[in-house]
């Protein structure tokens, strides 16, 4: 079966396995993939942490719809978008626009094990990085609810979790109107 042309966006909170289902589903599907902040930190010459440092929350922001807006093709593209992207009013109606969105979904303490490997997360540079994960994953929680069919992707193998998605991006992509 031929796969519909229609662009995947993952999104959900940091740690939920976005860039890795995503790249898993582009080979499978013979699609582009781009990470957003991996692409942000291309085109601006510096880390996304360095972005905040430098040029604040607010102008990431920014960035990241300029991204979505302008930074990829129209179609035959897997994109991970970083945890924080569909949280402005409108960026998630966006996306929809623009194609399917897949939310996905971990739980906390799995989020904390992911993410507690890693220094590359500028929201997580804090004294406390745990009670600000718990925070976030409060403060946008509603948000994701949101946010297209979810997949939780606790404790499953990544060929389980990227089946899933597959499956799930198959009917939304056939339903899909631009």
């Amino acid at each position: 079966m031929t796969p519909p042309a229609t662009n995947l966006y993952l999104v959900g909170f940091m740690g939920t396995g976005k860039s890795a289902v995503g790249r898993q589903i582009a080979r499978q599907l013979g699609f582009q993939f781009f990470d957003s902040d991996r692409e942000i930190e291309h085109a601006q010459g510096k880390s996304v942490a360095r972005i905040f440092a430098e040029e604040g929350e607010a102008k990431f922001r920014e960035m990241e719809r300029e991204f979505i807006e302008h930074g990829h093709p129209a179609d035959r593209c897997i994109i991970a978008c970083g945890g924080g992207l569909i949280v402005p009013p409108g960026r998630l109606a966006l996306l929809q626009t623009r194609g399917v969105v897949i939310c996905l979904h971990a739980s906390i303490e799995t989020i904390l094990e992911r993410t507690g490997r890693t220094k590359h997360r500028p929201l997580l540079q804090v004294e406390n990085p745990e009670e600000r994960v718990r925070a976030l994953f409060t403060e946008r929680e509603k948000i994701y609810g949101h946010a297209g069919t979810m997949v939780l992707t606790d404790r499953r193998p990544l060929r389980e979790i990227t089946g899933h998605v597959l499956r799930i991006y198959r009917l939304e992509a056939a339903r899909f109107k631009p």
